[in-house]
């Protein structure tokens, strides 16, 4: 993108672990393992490329950001933390309906 001069924002959701399979880790075997590992810094790993990069770390602060980035003449890595522990409570509620048909 910056060799192109292209412009543009990717926005990567993080979790420092594996949610997806600790959520099937947790519905088969009602544990988790080896799942947690270090995620790098994207916001400092894009500016050592030349881009932009901001970390989300407030709810509030993800409108300002993406409109920051989503104006910058550069490419921009938004780095936004997600918490995937409620996918554990949703599937819990949803587990037992069935569908009448």
């Amino acid at each position: 993108m910056l060799r192109r001069g292209i412009t543009g924002v990717i926005l990567v959701w993080t979790d420092s672990e594996y949610g997806l399979i600790k959520w099937h880790q947790l519905r088969r075997f009602g544990r988790d393992t080896q799942i947690s590992p270090t995620d790098p810094d994207l916001a400092k790993y894009a500016e050592s490329l030349g881009a932009k990069g901001y970390r989300v770390e407030q709810t509030a602060d993800l409108k300002p950001i993406l409109d920051t980035a989503i104006a910058a003449d550069t490419p921009v890595f938004v780095d936004c933390p997600a918490d995937y522990s409620e996918n554990m409570c949703l599937t819990e509620k949803v587990g037992n309906l069935a569908c009448p048909i």
